[in-house]
């Protein structure tokens, strides 16, 4: 990711419209399955400037969060986080069945992620039996544009490879759903939009000033807090997944 992109991440992780429907949307799929308080033992795999550690993940448990960037882990201390690690996602440095939930929010996709089944085994690795992984990734390739140049993009996903990736590294694949499905048609617009007339400046999604139209995006993609954890929705701009460690491994 461009180191620019961290310092818009902190500032607008409260405000933006994306950052607070997607709080919505996951607090919804882990409200499903968890009834807080639970005590958990968390640890969020690449959590960048601390934004959902520092907000609904406490809400959970614990909270322990590692990142492969200095200048994300920076942020995170400014919100007075800890416990914080400098790793990658494909080494995490804690033992193995060390926490009761993962979660990895937009991160396997990034080019600095040589293996994304590396980082899979890892996830499975520190998870204890019969653990949970929430993943968020970006869905379909065809879908790139400016943002994925500027976040560093290596792959994006469909559902079901997304499915086949927890099932190739030993999880049982127990919830699917695209997200950000209601603003989907907008969203493939701007992207064919951007082949038309190229953007002459290096930023991402999050440079794009929604004014006026902040509050309305914000309900729009918080309304698929509903359907996402129950049948789920069938294309958009993301997949999450959630996966469980057996509970014999």
């Amino acid at each position: 990711m461009e180191p620019g992109e961290y310092e818009r991440m902190y500032h607008a992780e409260t405000s933006h419209w994306w950052y607070l429907g997607m709080e919505k949307i996951t607090r919804a799929i882990v409200d499903r399955y968890i009834h807080p308080p639970s005590g958990l033992k968390i640890l969020d795999a690449g959590c960048g400037t601390g934004a959902a550690m520092s907000t609904y993940l406490a809400d959970y448990g614990s909270v322990t969060g590692f990142d492969i960037s200095p200048l994300a882990l920076r942020f995170c201390r400014a919100r007075n986080l800890t416990p914080l690690a400098l790793a990658s996602i494909m080494e995490i440095p804690f033992e193995s069945g060390s926490f009761d939930l993962v979660t990895s929010f937009d991160v396997l996709y990034e080019r600095a992620v040589t293996s994304d089944s590396v980082a899979l085994a890892e996830f499975f690795r520190v998870l204890r039996p019969g653990g949970l992984l929430l993943l968020r990734l970006p869905a379909n390739n065809w879908l790139r544009g400016q943002h994925d140049r500027t976040v560093h993009t290596a792959r994006r996903y469909t559902a079901a490879q997304t499915a086949q990736l927890l099932k190739d590294n030993g999880f049982c694949l127990l919830h699917m759903t695209c997200v950000n499905t209601f603003l989907f048609p907008l969203a493939v617009s701007k992207r064919l939009l951007e082949r038309i007339w190229p953007p002459t400046t290096n930023s991402s999604d999050l440079s794009v000033e929604a004014g006026a139209l902040n509050g309305l995006f914000k309900q729009i993609l918080s309304s698929e807090a509903f359907p996402a954890p129950r049948p789920g929705l069938p294309v958009g701009l993301s997949v999450i997944a959630r996966g469980q460690k057996p509970k014999n491994s």
